[in-house]
C-alpha cells in the first residue's frame, strides 16, 4: 500500500485505511529520502501510535513533522515483519532508525578438507571453500590465539598450500615442535588425520573426549613398550588438561552471550561476552547509530535483530534490559538457528555476574567514546576557524601514494567525519600506465578516477588533504578543474623541518598560502592524525599488491607447468634465476619435461 499525497501527510487518513494485519511500516520525507522502518504484530494499532496520540517524545515528533508519504508491506506473521524490518534497517540506513554500524564480517577457525593433509588458518570473509569453519570469534586476536594453541597441541599444518607443495625440507614449525612436517612426509596419513580429527573434536568443545582418547593411547603405547610415544602423548594431556583448567568458566552454559547496554549523551554501547562450549572467548563493543531519544529497550531489540539473523546463534542470550516483542524475537532466532533461542532479561547467579561483568565493560567503553568524540569535536572546530571555513567540516578526504622505487604503485583514500574514521569509505587505486616512480602522475590518476564518482552524484568532501606540498596540490586542483568539481577546499600537507611531527605546513590551494598551525594546535592535530592514517593505508597496499607481484613465478604462466613441475625445476636450478640461465637442453634433463616444454619455458622466460 502507498500514499503519495503532497506533504503535509494526513497521518489520521492513512490509519484509517489500514488493515490489522502484521506487516511493515515505512515513513519518506519530501525529497523521498527514508526516515523510518517499522515493524508491526498489527500494522493498524502500531502506526496510530503516531498520529492519534499526541503528545509523543521529540525524536518522534521531529520524525513525524517531516513525513510526506508512506508505505506499508504486508506479511504473514509477526516473525517474517521483524525479519523484513532488520532485512531493511542493514541496507537502507534509515535516519531514524537504531543502525549497527560494526558490520564487518568476524573471524573464523578454517579446517580445509578433501586432502591427505588438511590445514588449520585464520579465514574472514565468504565461507565458500569445501571444509568447516569454526565460530566467529570476537576477534582477530582470539583466533591468532586458539590457532597458536592448535599448533602446540595438534601439530597440525597452518601453511598456505603454496607453500605446503613446494616444501623440500621441514620448516622452522616443525622444528621448534609445532607441526610434524607433512610436506616432506614426516608423518603418516592416518597419524596426521588422527591428529586433525582431535583438533576438529577440541573446537567442537570435546576436549574431554579427546584427552580421554589420548589417555588410552598412552596406555597402549605404554604396555608395548613404546615409552618415547607415550610420553608424548603424556605430555598432550597435560596441555589439554591445564587449558581446561585455566579456560574453563564454571557456571557460564555450553553456549551463551551476555549483552549489556549503556546510554550516555546520545550515544550507545553494546558489550557483548562470548562464551562458546563452556570457554570464554572475550568480548567486544559496539556502538550503534543512534537517533535521540532512544531507549535501552530498542537499542537490545535492533541488535539483536541485525547481528544474530546474519549469525550463527548461541543457544541462550542473557540481555541487561527487557526488549519489545521477546518472545517473536525469539522465536524468530530459534528458527533461524534451527534449534531453541533463550532471551533471558532476568537472571541469577553466575549469569548475574557475568552480565555485571558485561554492564562495567560497555559502561567504560562508553566513556572513552565519549571522551574521545568530545576531542574530535573540537579538532573540528579549531579546523574550522584555522582555514576560516562557514561551518564545520562534515567530510574529510586525504589521499597518499606509496611505492618502492615505483615498483606495485598504490594510492589511498581514507574519509574522516565528526565521528572519526569511516572505513566503509576508504578506497585504494591500483595505479598503472605511468611512469614507475612519477609521484604526480600518479596523484592525478588516482584523483580523476575518485571525482569522477563524485560528478556521477558520489559524496562530496569538504576538505581535500592531500599528502605533499605545492606540487602534489597542484595536481589536485588540475583534476578538480577538469572535471568541473566545485566548493571543495584542497589543503596540501607538507613536511616540516627534520621531518619532526608537529611543525607539519598546511599548503591552502585556493590562495597559495601556508599556514604553520604549531604543535599544539588541535586542527593540526587531526590533520595529522587523517594524514597518517592515508599513509598507513597506503602502505599496508602497496605491501600487499608488491608480495603479490614477487610471489608469483613467471613459470606459473607456462601451460603445461604446474606446481610439482615447478617445485622441481626450481629444486634442479637452485631458484628462478637458475631456470633463467639454462638452455632447451638443460631443462629437459628435469623429470617431466619433454622438448616441447623446455622450448615453451626458455620462450617464456626470453621474451
Amino acid at each position: 500500500m502507498e500514499h503519495t499525497e503532497s506533504h503535509p501527510f494526513d497521518g489520521k487518513a492513512f490509519v484509517r485505511h489500514l488493515t490489522t494485519s502484521p506487516g511493515v511500516y515505512r515513513y519518506f520525507d519530501a525529497e523521498d529520502e527514508l526516515l523510518y522502518v517499522g515493524k508491526a504484530a498489527n500494522l493498524k494499532k502500531r502506526v496510530s501510535n503516531y498520529f492519534l496520540k499526541p503528545p509523543m517524545d521529540p525524536r518522534i515528533a521531529s520524525m513525524v513533522s517531516q513525513i510526506a508519504r508512506a508505505e506499508v508491506t504486508l506479511t504473514r506473521t509477526a516473525g517474517e515483519a521483524l525479519l523484513l524490518e532488520s532485512q531493511l534497517i542493514k541496507s537502507l540506513k534509515p535516519r531514524y532508525n537504531i543502525v549497527l554500524r560494526d558490520d564487518k564480517s568476524y573471524p573464523y577457525i578454517y579446517l580445509s578438507a578433501g586432502e591427505e593433509y588438511p590445514r588449520l588458518g585464520f579465514h574472514r570473509g565468504a565461507k565458500t571453500g569445501p571444509g568447516r569453519y569454526f565460530g566467529p570469534y570476537p576477534s582477530t586476536f582470539a583466533v591468532r590465539e586458539s590457532l597458536g594453541l592448535m599448533q602446540k597441541l595438534f601439530k597440525v599444518r597452518q601453511c598456505e598450500d603454496s607453500y605446503f607443495r613446494n616444501r623440500s625440507r621441514p620448516c622452522l614449525q616443525h622444528q621448534i615442535g609445532r607441526c610434524s612436517a607433512p610436506c616432506v612426509r614426516l608423518i603418516d596419513v592416518p597419524d596426521y588425520q588422527n591428529d586433525v580429527r582431535h583438533a576438529e573434536m577440541f573446537l567442537e568443545g570435546r576436549s574431554s573426549a579427546v584427552i580421554d582418547e589420548l589417555a588410552v593411547a598412552m596406555d597402549q603405547a605404554s604396555m608395548a613398550l613404546n615409552f618415547e610415544r607415550a610420553a608424548t602423548l603424556r605430555d598432550q594431556v597435560s596441555a589439554l588438561r591445564k587449558l581446561q583448567a585455566q579456560h574453563f568458566v564454571q557456571g557460564a552454559s555450553a553456549d551463551m552471550d551476555v549483552i549489556a547496554c549503556c546510554l550516555e549523551g546520545g550515544m550507545a554501547c553494546v558489550s557483548v561476552l562470548f562464551f562458546r562450549n563452556g570457554v570464554s572467548l572475550g568480548s567486544r563493543d559496539f556502538f550503534p547509530r543512534l537517533p535521540i531519544d532512544a531507549s535501552v529497550g530498542d537499542v537490545l531489540a535492533q541488535f539483536i535483530a541485525q547481528y544474530y539473523l546474519e549469525r550463527q546463534v548461541p543457544r541462550e542470550l542473557v540481555l541487561s534490559d527487557p526488549v519489545e516483542d521477546i518472545d517473536v524475537l525469539a522465536q524468530v532466532l530459534s528458527d533461524h538457528a534451527g534449534y531453541v533461542v533463550s532471551l533471558k532479561p532476568s537472571v541469577r547467579g553466575e549469569r548475574a555476574r557475568f552480565l555485571e561483568m558485561a554492564q562495567r565493560n560497555a559502561s567504560a567503553a562508553l566513556t572513552s567514546r565519549l571522551a574521545s568524540r568530545h576531542t574530535l569535536l573540537a579538532r573540528f572546530d579549531d579546523l574550522q576557524k584555522v582555514l576560516e571555513l562557514e561551518a564545520a567540516p562534515r567530510r574529510i578526504e586525504c589521499f597518499d601514494i606509496s611505492h618502492t622505487r615505483g615498483e606495485a604503485t598504490v594510492a589511498s583514500c581514507v574519509v574522516f567525519g565528526p565521528e572519526g574514521p569511516e572505513k566503509s569509505h576508504y578506497r585504494r587505486f591500483n595505479i598503472a600506465g605511468i611512469t614507475p616512480g612519477d609521484d604526480y602522475a600518479a596523484m592525478h590518476q588516482a584523483l580523476t578516477r575518485r571525482f569522477k564518482k563524485v560528478v556521477e552524484g558520489g559524496a562530496k568532501p569538504d576538505i581535500l588533504l592531500i599528502d605533499g606540498g605545492a606540487g602534489q596540490v597542484g595536481q589536485a586542483v588540475d583534476v578538480l578543474r577538469e572535471l568541473g568539481v566545485e566548493g571543495i577546499r584542497v589543503v596540501g600537507v607538507a613536511k616540516g623541518p627534520g621531518r619532526r611531527a608537529g611543525e607539519e605546513t598546511l599548503v591552502l590551494a585556493e590562495t597559495g598560502k601556508t599556514l604553520h598551525p604549531g604543535t599544539s594546535s588541535p586542527a593540526l592535530h587531526l590533520v595529522a592524525a587523517v594524514r597518517d592514517e592515508a599513509h598507513r593505508f597506503a602502505i599496508s597496499g602497496h605491501r600487499r599488491r608488491r608480495e603479490a607481484t614477487r610471489e608469483r613465478s613467471t613459470l606459473e604462466d607456462v601451460a603445461g607447468v604446474g606446481a610439482r613441475r615447478r617445485a622441481a625445476l626450481l629444486k634442479a636450478f637452485g631458484g628462478l634465476a637458475g631456470v633463467e640461465a639454462a638452455g632447451v637442453e638443460e631443462l629437459m634433463s628435469v623429470k617431466g619435461i619433454d622438448r616441447g616444454l623446455a622450448e615453451r619455458i626458455y620462450a617464456m622466460l626470453h621474451p
